[in-house]
């Protein structure tokens, strides 16, 4: 099993970052703000103005280490990649089914999405009580999965993938704090840019977890390019795109309700452009990348090995074992199915 390493976000402006023997060195104006062990890094996310040197994008490209870059309000700018690996055999395999045959890795992948929906509103009836909003999208979510299931297209799988998600976003205020509904204001999910701080927080994670995915995924050998259910277009990570499907509701959402019902963040904790574009000053930034990667140390038991793995580990397990199944080692892919 692949061990967890740390997640290095680098975001304050204007850092060089370099390599040093065996250590990573972050500086800013010339001083020295932290040293840590080059080996002990898995990730390195740069947010606005970081410089990078050669020296150290060749150790990332060279050790498998996923280097990213993104803008301020979390959009993804550019990766480096070292050499492909994995098997020639595979990437074909994962061709041949993404022309032939994606509708049931597209459907299974949709289908977890949705119940992944349901198990986070149904949290929320749990710890909260009854809420007749909440409770009829939990029931109209279940026959969305029951479409998906009998879907024989993968167009029609998107487009019951679009209504459940108006669906669940039309209830996604009634899961912040009564006490706090008046300051942290949602109508709707939005993007390029998010214009509220919500869809933010919500934008930002989705993007670091799909940076994740896309390393996972090009460290068992597959072309992260190369989707299901996303269609392929220049630039994008379709498959990343597939995947992430299974965790936004997981990894993204409950953080960002966590975050704001417990006011680790404040309304005060964003700003907003001459754009209207809404993003987090860079502690808040902070707040949130720690809580990320205080979750990812999280042991959970995987619902289909049914072995205790930490969280930060799930992008590589669901890329081995779709992987597993192109390979036809496994029948079907298990997607990721939260409690």
């Amino acid at each position: 099993m692949k061990k967890l390493q740390n997640s290095l976000y680098l975001t304050k402006d204007k850092l060089y970052v370099h390599k040093e023997r065996e250590a990573i060195v972050i500086k800013q104006d010339k001083e020295t703000l932290l040293k840590i062990p080059i080996h002990s890094i898995s990730n390195i996310f740069c947010f606005g103005q970081c410089t990078v040197s050669p020296a150290l994008m060749a150790h990332c490209a060279k050790h498998n280490v996923n280097l990213a870059y993104f803008d301020l309000f979390g959009r993804y700018q550019a990766r480096i990649q070292g050499r492909q690996s994995g098997n020639v055999l595979l990437r074909r395999a994962q061709y041949r089914r993404s022309d032939n045959d994606p509708i049931d890795i597209a459907r299974v992948m949709v289908a977890a999405k949705i119940q992944n929906y349901r198990s986070l509103l149904q949290r929320q009836i749990r710890n909260n009580g009854e809420n007749e909003p909440v409770q009829l999208v939990i029931k109209t979510l279940k026959f969305s999965i029951e479409q998906v299931k009998n879907s024989k297209s993968v167009d029609s799988i998107r487009g019951f993938e679009g209504d459940a998600a108006a669906q669940y976003f039309s209830v996604f205020q009634h899961l912040v704090k009564v006490s706090l509904q008046s300051t942290f204001v949602f109508t709707g999910r939005n993007k390029r840019p998010p214009k509220d701080p919500i869809n933010a927080m919500l934008s930002l994670l989705y993007s670091v977890i799909g940076q994740d995915i896309s390393g996972a995924l090009q460290a068992v050998g597959l072309d992260p390019q190369i989707g299901f259910l996303h269609a392929d277009r220049p630039g994008r990570d379709s498959l990343a795109q597939d995947v992430i499907e299974e965790f936004r509701a997981y990894l993204g959402d409950r953080l960002v309700l966590s975050l704001i019902n417990r006011q680790q963040i404040k309304i005060t904790d964003f700003e907003t452009e001459s754009s209207g574009a809404v993003r987090l000053k860079d502690d808040a930034r902070k707040t949130l990348f720690s809580a990320l990667q205080q979750r990812k140390q999280e042991v959970i038991i995987h619902p289909f090995l049914q072995e205790k793995v930490e969280i930060g580990l799930l992008p590589h397990i669901q890329a081995m074992l779709l992987a597993r199944h192109l390979r036809s080692d496994l029948e079907y892919y298990p997607p990721f199915l939260s409690r």
